[in-house]
């Protein structure tokens, strides 16, 4: 049974692209489809974890915004930081579901007890994982990915 979802963000939340205005700002274009996968898991009493390379304020507004219990950014080693978690909430690499996109996830994606990616992701980040959503990063791939992990609720009945 999953006890904690993890994610990255950048090509599974967004598509990968990153806006840049001529002063310098930052854009990112979220799917609010996912925020249901958030709205789920929480239902289910899961804890969702954000770990990713990038060090953003608007990551960690959307983090905010949606009340996720625990967020990483700037990060080099996830399976670093994913173990911090697994230990304070003291549950196995079984219990942990990720969800990422590229050669920075590969390490966890092959340590957790459920793991996926976006469907354009790589081929051979698809070949390591246990499912690929149907949609691509930026357009509900999150979502898809805790529906995927509780197939078995009806989500009609939770929320």
């Amino acid at each position: 049974m999953i006890k904690l979802i993890l994610t990255d963000i950048d090509g599974v939340w967004t598509d990968g692209g990153m806006f840049y205005d001529q002063t310098g700002n930052e854009w990112k274009k979220f799917n609010t489809s996912d925020s249901a996968g958030v709205l789920f898991s929480k239902k289910m009493n899961i804890p969702v974890g954000i770990i990713t390379g990038e060090d953003t304020e608007i990551v960690r507004r959307r983090s905010e915004k949606l009340n996720i219990e625990y967020l990483f950014q700037g990060i080099s080693d996830k399976v670093a930081v994913a173990e911090k978690i697994k230990n304070e909430l003291n549950i196995e690499w079984k219990d942990i579901a990720y969800i990422g996109d590229d050669i920075g996830d590969v390490k966890l994606l092959q340590k957790v007890g459920f793991s996926c990616c976006p469907n354009n992701s790589p081929d051979y980040i698809k070949d390591l994982v246990h499912y690929v959503t149907k949609k691509n990063g930026g357009e509900g791939a999150f979502r898809e990915f805790v529906e995927y992990i509780f197939k078995d609720v009806n989500f009609l009945s939770i929320i």
